[in-house]
């Protein structure tokens, strides 16, 4: 199994980060909860029990971030953006700051879709025109990675077909994606992503949120709790790493004003 090793001096989370866009282990492991299990057990192999305890807290309390790659670059849908106060949004369009991997990613959903062929009229499996006219009706649209076959659902989620997940599909070929704003990820493996710039300047993919739980910030002695115990007053981070993003949807406003 095609296990990146961490490098000297290298820290966890910026293993983390490298493990979870390595390239062989993202075509062994498609999916990412898979994923990011295995490359948790391998930043955490040298570690004493505490010091193991204590990266998973983080990591289950806050998340992590990654270089974008083919793998986990998404485009989501505007419907899928959370709106956030105080955070400047700015559009980041891919195929020009990235030509290359932009190619990569369009070159990798061909492959993923080549042997698809659509059904002719008269086909068995050509759908008629009832269940097609429900389909249209239907806002997310996702992808069968093997067979190229769309599905349409009524909301987001994580959805299978003989035994394979389904990617969700973009209805353009748009390749812009909105700086500094979230958006869920129901395929995981957290809750919520968000594209931002870090030091470097580089455009990196944030991950935070427990996807199995709902934050309990509309309870005031909580969300005062919560900030406290991680400094999000003082010391949240910087904007590229999961703690800044964590410590905003743990801010002052409702639930339902973020969410």
């Amino acid at each position: 199994m095609p296990i990146p090793n961490k490098r000297e001096k290298e820290d966890r989370q910026n293993f983390l980060s490298r493990c979870m866009g390595d390239e062989k282990l993202s075509k062994e492991f498609p999916d990412s909860k898979q994923r990011i299990a295995i490359c948790l057990s391998k930043a955490t192999e040298d570690d004493s029990v505490l010091d193991g305890l204590d990266f998973m807290y983080d990591y289950n309390t806050f998340g992590y971030t990654e270089d974008i790659n083919e793998y986990n670059f998404i485009i989501p849908k505007d419907a899928e953006y959370e709106d956030i106060i105080d955070e400047d949004v700015e559009l980041w369009d891919i195929s020009i700051a990235k030509p290359g991997l932009w190619d990569n990613i369009r070159k990798k959903k061909e492959r993923e879709g080549k042997k698809y062929k659509p059904a002719k009229p008269g086909d068995p499996d050509r759908p008629n025109p009832e269940s097609w006219k429900l389909a249209q009706s239907k806002n997310y649209k996702y992808l069968d990675p093997k067979t190229g076959e769309i599905y349409y659902f009524n909301k987001p989620g994580s959805y299978k077909k003989d035994n394979r997940y389904l990617i969700q599909a973009s209805d353009t070929t748009d390749s812009k994606v909105k700086l500094n704003k979230p958006f869920r990820t129901p395929d995981g493996p957290k809750k919520f992503s968000v594209y931002v710039k870090n030091d470097k300047d580089n455009v990196v993919k944030v991950n935070f949120g427990d996807p199995n739980m709902e934050i309990k910030r509309d309870d005031p002695e909580r969300r005062k709790s919560f900030r406290a115990r991680h400094q999000c007053d003082s010391n949240p981070g910087p904007k590229w790493k999961a703690r800044y993003w964590s410590c905003k949807f743990w801010s002052s406003p409702k639930v339902s004003d973020l969410t």
